[in-house]
């Protein structure tokens, strides 16, 4: 197993308290997905977690295949998601390269607190921009450490030292760059959360 699959199978279990502290954000994130969405959508989220979007904006699309490289975070979503008798989302424990996933399958990916962690973030929007059809929407919600100093630092430590997962310090006119570089052309960017410089971001296929 490697080192972040495992971090994040350890916080599996506590993941939706630890993220109820910022429920307001979330909500945030939520209303302004669907306005993006329309009820004929394909969607992938791409790094699903405990489900905690997917479950909320099920109703707003045609169905969901939601991954994540944490098979405990797929299992706690698959019961939640049971629970809520959903039956539109199809949770696998997969990496986005995963073979099953065609070019053009996808209407709308979401990339939710998920591209500040990658080791090659170009080579997985490259891969995104594959599999979303022509005109496709990139949804992403990324925080941007590099705008405040003494986060960025913690972070890097913290990093180093195996508390958190490696984290990228974006500043966000590098994150805007990056996921143009992917070939996309961005819709909107919006701060969410000041204190962490969340930034949402979307993004259309080019």
């Amino acid at each position: 197993m490697n080192k972040p699959e495992s971090f994040w199978d350890k916080t599996a279990s506590k993941y939706d308290q630890l993220e109820k502290k910022d429920e307001q954000t979330y909500l945030q994130i939520i209303q302004r997905t669907k306005m993006h969405l329309k009820l004929s959508n394909v969607v992938l989220d791409y790094g699903c977690g405990t489900g905690l979007i997917s479950n909320e904006i099920i109703e707003d699309v045609k169905e969901i295949h939601a991954i994540d490289i944490s098979s405990n975070m797929i299992a706690i979503a698959e019961k939640k998601a049971k629970e809520r008798n959903i039956a539109n989302i199809n949770y696998s424990h997969a990496t986005i390269f995963d073979e099953r996933y065609k070019k053009g399958s996808f209407d709308v990916i979401l990339a939710f607190h998920v591209l500040h962690l990658l080791e090659d973030e170009h080579i997985v929007l490259q891969r995104m921009n594959e599999l979303l059809k022509p005109e496709g929407l990139l949804i992403s919600a990324t925080p941007c450490v590099g705008e405040k100093i003494v986060l960025r630092n913690f972070l890097n430590f913290a990093g180093r030292v195996g508390l958190v997962p490696n984290i990228r310090s974006f500043k966000i006119l590098n994150l805007v760059d990056t996921i143009e570089k992917g070939n996309f052309s961005i819709v909107e960017t919006e701060c969410l959360k000041k204190s962490s410089q969340e930034y949402f971001v979307v993004a259309r296929k080019i």
